[in-house]
């Protein structure tokens, strides 16, 4: 009977090594998708803020382009009056002999 309780022994250690190696594999498993969820976690924040900047950087350019549109105008308001100024000083200059 000594056998018949070694061969039980034997197979319980199997099983228990076994038992063993797949609650390893199951940790590892669920180590790998904790740190997948974590990583997703991160991707969705980034995108979050990735988001967030667009926007102000969009509003920032709305703003740098409306204002580049009124330097234009001032611009070309500038420009003729400086041609008015100059016709202006032309026609002085030559009633005057200039």
């Amino acid at each position: 009977m000594a056998d018949a309780g070694s061969g039980a022994s034997r197979t319980l250690e199997s099983a228990l090594a076994r038992l063993s190696t797949a609650l390893g594999h199951l940790e590892a498993s669920v180590e790998r998708r904790l740190d997948s969820d974590r990583s997703l976690n991160a991707l969705h924040e980034d995108l979050q803020r990735l988001g967030e900047d667009r926007s102000q950087l969009a509003a920032t350019l709305d703003r740098v382009e409306a204002r580049a549109k009124g330097l234009e105008e001032a611009n070309r308001d500038v420009s003729r009056r400086l041609v008015s100024a100059m016709e202006s000083i032309r026609t002085v200059l030559d009633a005057h002999g200039g």
